[in-house]
């Protein structure tokens, strides 16, 4: 029975090795075939050779080597296999898919660190290549504020500043003070100021700059003050009257001590108004005068269509309104402007001339811009009878334009008498305004901006027959 037990056996094991196993060799090639033509179909569209093509299926997936690897060991734990082969293969295989994964890492860090020094690279202006690209970089603002960077809280409205709100209401406000569009005033930052300075810039160029503490407030004594405080000595930045910086703390105590307190924010939003008021002249440009004409023509188009191009050009109103502007008039009437100059403009096309006539027509305006009314005289100064021939003499009137022709000794006496008299009705808590002949009054407030850029200077067409005036003054020659 043993002998045919084994016998046995030994039939099923010769079937198996003649049968499965041959099924297993047979099938050997006709795997590789077929995998050799998987690979070969799937690399036609390749432009490599198929070395190179297998190298990059192999190594290009680290986990397929560690799911190899894996399975190398778990052959090797199998009894009645050797298991030293299996297992320096698995190492090797293991090894060369730590490598793969380590070097696709390394590579991913490449990728994003270039990445990101070409984000850098884009964000600063690169050098131009054509000549094309400068010209987004040639246009300048009219007006703009730069701010130290401990200010900038004040233009932040998440920190509680309302710098960007007050500036917006500037604009508002020399719309109806003074009937100019104002431009945009950009508000930035400048890293190379001084933490609490500003400097406000007029097209590119900076024409004045201030320093206010964000954390302080500024109180300025109005000439009532009963008790006095302590705090940072500095000057207010638009008049330049003495003041203080005192802490929050003080500031009770200052404003019932009679001192007028103003926060940071409001410091510089009246030291920019006064600023645009100054050099609203230098805003104002051809394109802007245009824009004032058209909205003029919507409503008024007989008094432009007689005006302009036929007797003047935009260039020419454009100075008019400039004049205006430069001594504080408002041309928010401008409807009003522009008929004067259509009634003179047939006679002269002297710009300067042109201006006094349009005063002439603003005359109510302007005396109440001054605070002048029929209920009280208005204080003026006047002009010595044979200084105003000599300055009348002295107009000299050329192709180029009319200038007041006077000799330098003759010019430092008047602008010395007037000085003194200006003083003296200073001191008199008057607000200096002199009186004039028409025809002399444009050459005397160019005169008189050498020793006081803000006063004055009024003609007798400019007065309401109605007006009160007191005399406070006489310049003359000395």
């Amino acid at each position: 029975i043993q002998r045919g037990t084994d016998d046995l056996a030994g039939i099923l094991k010769q079937y198996s090795l003649l049968t499965v196993g041959d099924g297993l060799v047979t099938q050997i090639p006709a795997l590789l075939i077929s995998t050799a033509t998987g690979i070969v179909v799937t690399r036609a569209a390749s432009d490599s050779d198929m070395g190179t093509d297998i190298a990059g299926q192999f190594t290009s997936q680290p986990k397929a080597m560690f799911i190899s690897s894996g399975v190398l060991i778990l052959l090797a734990l199998i009894p009645g296999l050797p298991a030293a082969p299996f297992l320096a293969v698995a190492a090797l295989v293991g090894g060369m898919g730590y490598l793969i994964d380590v070097g696709a890492k390394a590579k991913a860090r490449a990728e994003e660190e270039a990445a990101a020094a070409a984000a850098i690279r884009a964000s600063v202006p690169a050098e131009p290549l054509k000549p094309e690209a400068v010209v987004s970089l040639l246009p300048i603002d009219p007006m703009e504020i730069e701010l130290g960077y401990a200010l900038l809280p004040l233009a932040d409205p998440a920190q509680g500043g309302d710098l960007m709100d007050r500036v917006v209401a500037i604009r508002r406000q020399c719309a109806l003070d003074l009937g100019l569009v104002l431009p945009y005033i950009r508000v930035r930052d400048n890293i190379q100021l001084r933490p609490t300075n500003y400097v406000v810039k007029l097209r590119g160029v900076e024409i004045t700059q201030g320093e206010v503490y964000p954390d302080h407030f500024l109180a300025m004594d109005p000439g009532a003050v009963s008790e006095e405080v302590t705090g940072i000595a500095t000057k207010e930045p638009a008049f330049g009257l003495p003041a203080l910086w005192i802490t929050p703390a003080s500031k009770e105590k200052a404003e019932m001590a009679g001192y007028t307190v103003v926060d940071p924010p409001a410091v510089v939003a009246t030291h920019l108004t006064e600023i645009v008021r100054a050099h609203a002249h230098e805003l104002l440009g051809r394109q802007e005068v245009q824009g004032l004409i058209d909205s003029v023509k919507g409503s008024h188009p007989a008094v432009v269509e007689e005006l302009i191009p036929g007797l003047l050009s935009v260039g020419e109103v454009q100075k008019v309104l400039q004049n205006l502007l430069r001594e504080g008039v408002s041309i928010r009437d401008l409807v009003s402007i522009l008929e004067s100059l259509a009634d003179h403009a047939r006679t002269t096309r002297d710009t300067d001339q042109l201006t006094e006539y349009a005063r002439q027509r603003l005359g109510r305006s302007i005396i109440k811009q001054l605070g002048a009314g029929k209920d009280s005289p208005l204080p003026v100064i006047t002009l010595h009878p044979d200084l105003e021939t000599k300055l009348s003499g002295a107009i000299d009137r050329r192709e180029g334009g009319t200038y007041l022709n006077m000799d330098p000794e003759a010019v430092q006496s008047i602008l010395a008498s007037l000085a003194e008299q200006v003083n003296r009705a200073t001191a008199l808590g008057h607000s200096p305004v002199v009186l004039t002949s028409p025809s002399v009054r444009f050459y005397l407030k160019r005169l008189s901006e050498r020793v006081a850029p803000r006063l004055t200077v009024l003609s007798y067409s400019e007065l309401d027959p109605s007006l009160e005036v007191e005399a406070v003054g006489m310049v003359s020659l000395n």
